[in-house]
């Protein structure tokens, strides 16, 4: 019996996390098998059917019940039964914040075989990291509603920016620059916002000092996602607000041909609580229960998974079965232009990694 051997809670949620994360556990289980280490499994039924039976999203010792795992493999939240703010302040968010995942690391890169809406870009020409503070920021619980019903009825939200929160994660996406391109980005919007933006423009400076020798510049959010269309070379670490660090890395993937291909780890860099890997497509209410859901997002989420373990090579070998798989319209789904569905596009994948 091999002396690595890792605790892994598995959350497969709504929709097509439930078709996609089985797909990404079996590669998993490939990999492991090939590098000598284990991956024990425990899965959990939180989802939206769970709330509408029990009015919650998770236990109320929910928290308590993964504390004690190496990593939790999510799915998907989200379901069209239960509105969006329940599904995701009942589940991902609440896991996000009680284990200080502030982390939200979200590669973007094109491969051979998958087509960029953007006309000539070529494989080489897209590849970054949107590094999105995920715990504090514009996504806050300070707010309220008055005088509901009437013509005075007003929303108010605050967004909340601390010096210890923005300053990590600016000092995580410098040092993650560091492995990359030496090169980090910020998005901003201090034109315009009059407080929390400057603060961060500030903030931003300062990271600069700590991290002598990295080149930076800094964009306000609208020119940014212009430059993510014409001038996606430009980029290789953006760090950004909750907010704007979430819009940003929906559209990265989407400028690199499919959401569908597209992971996402929420880290505790400290690892004194188990960090969440999961896809970035949600739950796809539209295409679940086909079978024709791309596992590619929850399996790259599952070999950062295996990165942050430590199990380097194996995070390499599964992504570079991933790369060869995308390269091939027989082992595509159907969103690249191929003709494979969920369990012909993983197993194709698996058999490049045992071959």
């Amino acid at each position: 019996m091999t002396s690595r051997s890792y605790k892994i809670a598995v959350i497969p949620g709504d929709g097509i996390g439930t078709e996609v994360i089985p797909a990404g556990i079996k590669a998993l289980e490939a990999v492991a098998k090939t590098h000598g280490f284990e991956l024990n499994w425990h899965e959990f039924d939180w989802s939206c059917e769970v709330y509408a039976k029990t009015g919650r999203m998770m236990p109320e010792d929910g928290i308590d019940q993964l504390r004690d795992f190496d990593a939790i493999y999510l799915g998907a939240v989200g379901w069209p039964n239960v509105p969006d703010h329940v599904s995701l302040w009942g589940l991902l968010i609440p896991l996000r914040r009680e284990f200080d995942l502030y982390a939200n690391v979200r590669p973007v890169k094109l491969f051979e075989g998958v087509e960029s809406p953007l006309a000539g870009r070529k494989p080489g020409d897209i590849d970054f990291i949107v590094v999105r503070e995920n715990v504090e920021g514009e996504y806050s619980e300070i707010g309220g509603r008055l005088y509901s019903g009437t013509d005075m009825e007003s929303a108010s939200q605050v967004a909340m920016f601390t010096r210890r929160g923005t300053d990590r994660i600016m000092d995580y996406a410098f040092e993650l620059a560091k492995t990359r391109r030496n090169q980090v980005s910020s998005a901003t919007k201090s034109n315009g916002i009059v407080h929390t933006m400057p603060f961060w423009d500030e903030r931003f400076e300062a990271a600069k000092e700590r991290h002598p020798g990295v080149t930076t510049d800094q964009y306000h959010i609208d020119i940014l996602t212009a430059h993510f269309v014409r001038n996606p070379d430009w980029f290789d670490v953006v760090v950004g607000s909750n907010l704007f660090g979430d819009i940003l890395s929906d559209l990265g993937p989407a400028v690199a041909g499919s959401i569908g291909i597209a992971p996402s780890a929420n880290l505790n860099p400290a690892r004194t609580t188990p960090s969440m890997f999961e896809p970035v497509h949600g739950s796809a209410p539209d295409i679940a229960g086909q079978g024709i859901a791309n596992p590619v997002a929850a399996i790259w989420a599952g070999a950062m998974m295996l990165e942050h373990l430590g199990e380097t090579d194996a995070a390499k070998a599964l992504e570079d079965a991933m790369a060869k798989s995308l390269a091939n319209p027989e082992t595509r789904t159907k969103d690249l232009g191929g003709t494979a569905d969920t369990v012909q596009a993983a197993d194709a994948l698996i058999s490049l990694l045992e071959s």
